[in-house]
């Protein structure tokens, strides 16, 4: 489903996008969509930076101290 957005530009404007044939609709929804992707993309960089600073340190390698915890435990 889809809705209308209208957009006041001044006449001159139009009357160059006609004339030079160029698809206006087109181009807005594929500006609005490329910057909604945008935005998302810096919204959820900026909660993973929340996430790595709100997050505790994980020190060395957790690998190694798991296989040599393991290997104590037998």
């Amino acid at each position: 489903m889809s809705v209308v957005l209208s957009v006041r530009i001044p006449r001159w404007l139009k009357e160059e996008l006609d004339r030079l044939g160029i698809d206006y609709s087109r181009e807005i929804r594929e500006f609005l969509e490329r910057r909604v992707r945008e935005e998302l993309a810096k919204r959820l960089e900026a909660r993973y930076e929340e996430l790595l600073r709100d997050s505790p340190l994980i020190r060395g390698n957790l690998a190694v101290e798991f296989i040599r915890e393991d290997r104590n435990a037998r």
